[in-house]
């Protein structure tokens, strides 16, 4: 489904990637680790089109995005992708409902449409007495639970995860790691997580293991 070919990029003189070649199928939940500096999230923001590589192909399902000019490149990330941060990135003054709606009303969804799907994957993720209720209200746990509703709520083909368990207690940690993979049993989603949480790299189906900026 998604396929790197000799990715590299540079900031400067600092080569970080260094001809990563990677493929990730539908359905599979993979995990990329390494010490910090090692270019993982680099890689992940490539693989997500936020950063483009000095050289080398994305693809998904045998199109390039990398070739994309910035329009076609922000309509294919909104509909295609979904992202999950350290820090859930909720907007404040907006409810968790509202927050959810927001990348389908930006793909140009009517706000009936987006309400009602946005209810469902609250009841979906256990959340929909907090519909209401802004991230202020919310513990770290359901702010990254409701940041895991909005990241799907355009059904994409990909979600992608930085450090999502990274700010949270033990016990939110491992609800939020179950969530992933009921979440890929249930609606067959397709999750690429960076990580430094061994528990959670553990689980997944393969663990993809970068240092100085190569696959090893």
């Amino acid at each position: 489904m998604i396929e790197l070919s000799n990715i590299t990029r540079s900031f400067g003189a600092l080569q970080v990637l260094k001809g990563i070649s990677l493929k990730v199928d539908k359905g599979e939940v993979i995990s990329i680790t390494g010490p910090s500096g090692a270019g993982k999230t680099t890689l992940l923001q490539i693989m997500g089109s936020l950063d483009k590589p000095d050289s080398g192909q994305v693809l998904y399902d045998g199109q390039d995005i990398t070739r994309m000019g910035e329009k076609e490149l922000s309509a294919f990330r909104n509909k295609h992708i979904g992202f999950v941060f350290q820090f859930h990135q909720l907007l404040p003054e907006f409810t968790a409902l509202e927050n959810i709606t927001i990348p389908m009303l930006i793909g140009g969804q009517s706000m009936r449409q987006s309400t009602a799907r946005a209810k469902e994957l609250l009841e979906l993720l256990g959340l929909a007495d907090r519909a209401a209720h802004k991230p202020s209200e919310l513990s770290g746990g359901e702010k990254q639970r409701i940041a895991v509703a909005r990241a799907l709520a355009n059904q994409p083909d990909v979600i992608l995860a930085d450090e999502p368990s990274g700010s949270l207690d033990t016990k939110n940690k491992e609800d939020l790691h179950k969530l992933f993979f009921n979440l890929r049993d249930q609606l067959g989603q397709t999750f690429v997580i960076v990580t430094h949480d061994e528990s959670l790299a553990s689980m997944t189906d393969r663990i993809i293991h970068l240092l100085d900026g190569a696959i090893k």
